[in-house]
């Protein structure tokens, strides 16, 4: 049996069924066009909130090098922090997928960076979550198991799993989940802290600890029992390994949105 490297994510809120369309409308903000679900509680688990803009009067020079602005040296607000920069410190126009612009907009460097390396989840990651992959699937402690399809929905909002059965699991109701490792020990030095294990090289699509596996709580609509998921990759392991560890990058989007 794999060992496991542990982290924790917890998302706050009930969501809809996932039969009840998303419809989406375009929406004008100070930052710019933004297309927004209709009903805001139904966001993607992954998005987050445009900020709050620092007052003009609180910021008489640059936040970053200081520069004073003036009748020339014009401010500007950063669309992802909402802090005010100068032109030289906030030059860059990123796409910014996590507050639903149409189009690029202005950020600072380190927030332009941040949101080019988010660029790789959701230009690669949340395709393999969305094609999905095979897995064993074990529902609590039952020891029957069956060969499901689990993938993302189209709305980030749901894992589906087909088989001869379905169900759905709604990410923002899962409390835990560990991922399940082929070459570690299940040992309890192997326990890391979600935080720490988002740095870690451990779960990779192609290093020598590939991710084998998932174990996940989470708690059933109408119901505040929580319930246990375990899946293991089933023939097809290189496309299940690669699910997982897409799932690992898009669990510290989740995290951060969850503490936004």
């Amino acid at each position: 049996m794999g060992g496991f490297f542990y982290f924790i994510f917890i998302i706050a809120g009930c969501g809809k069924m996932s039969s009840v369309p998303d419809g989406k409308k375009l929406v004008r903000s100070p930052s710019g066009l933004r297309m927004v679900p209709e009903n805001g509680a139904f966001n993607s688990p992954f998005s987050l909130d445009e900020p709050q803009w620092v007052p003009d009067k609180e910021c008489p020079s640059c936040m970053q090098c200081t520069k004073k602005f003036d009748f020339l040296t014009r401010k500007h607000h950063c669309r992802r922090c909402g802090r005010c920069f100068c032109d030289k410190c906030c030059s860059k126009k990123v796409t910014l997928p996590r507050m639903c612009f149409v189009d690029p907009v202005r950020q600072c460097g380190e927030c332009s960076r941040v949101s080019q390396k988010e660029m790789e989840f959701y230009d690669k990651q949340l395709k393999v979550l969305m094609g999905g992959g095979t897995f064993i699937v074990t529902l609590g402690t039952s020891e029957k198991s069956e060969t499901m399809m689990c993938r993302l929905s189209n709305n980030h909002r749901y894992l589906f799993l087909d088989g001869e059965s379905h169900f759905e699991v709604e990410l923002s109701r899962i409390s835990s989940m560990q991922v399940l490792t082929e070459e570690s020990t299940p040992e309890e030095n192997d326990i890391h802290t979600y935080t720490s294990l988002l740095d870690s090289q451990y779960i990779s699509e192609g290093g020598n600890c590939r991710a084998s596996g998932m174990l996940l709580h989470y708690k059933p609509m109408g119901s505040q029992d929580p319930k246990q998921l375990r899946m293991e990759a089933a023939e097809d392991k290189k496309t299940a390994s690669s699910w997982l560890a897409a799932m690992h990058k898009g669990a510290k989007l989740l995290y951060e949105a969850r503490d936004q």
